[in-house]
């Protein structure tokens, strides 16, 4: 289904020709002055120029064809040459029906899908999810979900961080606690055991416990090293204590990221990209990219075009060992063979940008990807607290997600309960879906890049521009729907007719934007741009909801037309809370 602002182009298009003006002038725009108007048209401006006319003249010379369309309930040139547009009554509701039939709601997929994986994970294994995890999850999910329903195949990719010290701490820390344990005799050659020798909450505070000791004690820090290491060359009894730290820690990912509503398709780790390392390393030494400086092995990422510095990439240290930019370069190399990506995109802290500049600019120049394989980095901001820095506990720690996520929850849990009108259990159930948007509203109605503050009274409250303010909006369309229902019957079947009140055709606009706004958003990896939509369509609707009687209008045909308006209202907000990762209960 068309646009609906390509449609008017093309009537305006029409008018210009036959008024005998280059088209490239018949641009339309949503107005900026929508007290005046609804659309707009500058071009007579741009034109006079080429034409040696007055604006005006040229406008009126474009109005004059314009009135001859249907599309238009008025047109008028406005001094120095504005054109500006207001729609038809009978074509705004023709539109909107035809969105109606359609189960896409008027928005197209993309003609060309393109294969997309998304990076957007990448916890340490063995550590609990804490909010610094909480961006790249949220936003990663949404961009995901925008992919997908524009028709692109995507795959997300939670990469984890399992091939670092943090992996020889565990190792030594539990050899101390347990050295009897079967994985540490090197001359074992049996099966081993299939239950982890630990539990996840064990796990969690082995490693801090490990990573404390190596800060001051030289020698454990050493056999940390050299487990590591040891691991890395494929010790089998570490291969297995790694295997089982893999099973413990993912498992307990999953659990909180599904309380999230986060998911990935693919659960792979720096592990996973180890095989193709060796041969990666040898082919970027054979074609002459690779070098030898001060004991590192590097290859030049510069360009003559740089305004600062950009440090060589990196491949292997001085001992050999690979850094984040070998394993994510083989993690290229892996993608590549596993899904021929057209475009990989990573959603991290946007404090690693030169990170991903020299990964990138290194999989280009060595032919790791192709010259049409699109490298993108989606760098967010921090989430602060109200205090400007970095969110932390009350007493200064990081804050575990779960924790986060459960005091948000008791919070709506609460505001649920002074209202009295649900059981316990249903305000249980209403508060975690409800305390879910505000988190996922809260942060996605940012754009991305930037830092912002979490403030969870302010993203918890039903007023304003929050995540349940768009669901008590929803929760209210549901609840006038069910009341119809009961007296009058089935809603699905109704057809929008002619605005009859300006807060009624305001409301029919905002709707119409959708499909542009899912597709601009979709080119963008923008999800804040569907929050702002959405936020928008609230406040158009809840004006026509107080302005207008809707349960009480007497005229059938009139009340029908409403709740037609009404269905599709909902439609669409849904739509946009789902690819945002959350849902609306069924009332607040």
């Amino acid at each position: 289904m068309k646009k609906i602002i390509d449609l008017i182009e093309a009537e305006v298009v029409k008018a210009f020709e036959t008024a005998e003006i280059d088209t490239k002038f018949a641009k339309v725009s949503l107005s900026n002055r929508p007290d005046l108007c609804e659309y707009q048209c500058n071009g007579a401006m741009a034109a006079a120029k080429q034409y040696h006319k007055a604006p005006i003249m040229i406008a009126n010379a474009v109005v004059e064809k314009l009135q001859e369309s249907e599309c238009f309930a008025e047109v008028t040139a406005v001094n120095p040459g504005f054109i500006n547009i207001k729609l038809s009554p009978a074509y705004l509701s023709e539109y909107l029906n035809g969105m109606q039939e359609d189960e896409r709601l008027g928005c197209d997929k993309v003609e060309k899908p393109e294969t997309i994986v998304i990076d957007y994970g990448g916890p340490n294994v063995a550590k609990p999810l804490h909010v610094g995890h909480l961006r790249s999850a949220i936003i990663g999910e949404s961009v995901k979900r925008i992919s997908k329903f524009m028709g692109h195949n995507v795959i997300g990719d939670v990469h984890l961080g399992d091939w670092g010290l943090q992996l020889g701490l565990i190792i030594t820390e539990l050899r101390e606690r347990k050295p009897d344990l079967v994985y540490y005799d090197e001359s074992f050659e049996g099966e081993y055991p299939e239950e982890a020798p630990f539990t996840i909450s064990e796990l969690e505070e082995i490693y801090p416990t490990a990573s404390g000791k190596s800060k001051v004690d030289e020698a454990y820090k050493e056999a940390a090293m050299q487990a590591t290491h040891e691991l890395q060359q494929g010790r089998r009894g570490y291969r297995a204590l790694l295997q089982h730290i893999l099973n413990v820690s993912v498992t307990d990912l999953k659990k909180n990221y599904a309380n999230l509503n986060v998911s990935f398709d693919l659960w792979k780790g720096e592990s996973d990209a180890q095989p193709y390392i060796p041969a990666m390393v040898e082919k970027m030494k054979n074609e002459g990219f690779a070098y030898m400086s001060e004991g590192a092995l590097v290859v030049d990422v510069k360009e003559e075009t740089d305004t600062k510095e950009i440090p060589p990439c990196m491949i292997l240290k001085s001992d050999g060992a690979s850094l984040y930019t070998t394993t994510d370069l083989a993690t290229l190399v892996q993608r590549e063979e596993d899904f021929h990506p057209d475009e990989v995109l990573y959603i991290v802290d946007k404090r690693q940008e030169m990170h991903f500049i020299q990964v990138f600019r290194c999989a280009k120049k060595t032919g790791i990807v192709g010259e049409n394989t699109s490298l993108k980095f989606l760098g967010f901001g921090t989430m602060n607290g109200k205090d400007g820095k970095p969110f932390k506990t009350r007493d200064g720690g990081v804050m575990r997600l779960e924790t986060l996520i459960s005091d948000i929850n008791e919070q709506m849990y609460q505001k649920i309960m002074e209202r009295g009108e649900m059981t316990e259990e249903e305000a249980r159930a209403t508060a975690k879906i409800v305390g879910l948007s505000a988190v996922k509203y809260g942060d996605l109605s940012n754009q991305a890049s930037k830092d912002y503050i979490f403030d969870i009274d302010r993203f918890t409250s039903s007023e304003g521009d929050t995540g349940p303010y768009i669901l008590y909006t929803i929760a209210r369309i549901k609840s006038i729907l069910r009341k119809y229902e009961e007296v009058k019957g089935g809603v699905n079947s109704l057809t929008i007719g002619e605005a009859t009140n300006d807060s009624e055709k305001a409301l029919m606009l905002e709707l119409t934007k959708f499909n542009a706004m899912m597709e601009n958003a979709c080119e963008e990896h923008a999800p804040h741009k569907v929050c702002a939509f959405i936020y928008d369509l609230a406040n158009a609707f809840n004006k026509f909801y107080h302005e207008t009687k809707i349960m009480g209008e007497e005229d059938e045909k009139k009340q029908a037309s409403y709740i037609a308006l009404l269905v599709l209202t909902r439609k669409v907000l849904e739509t946009c809370i789902d690819v945002l990762g959350f849902e609306a209960p069924e009332r607040m």
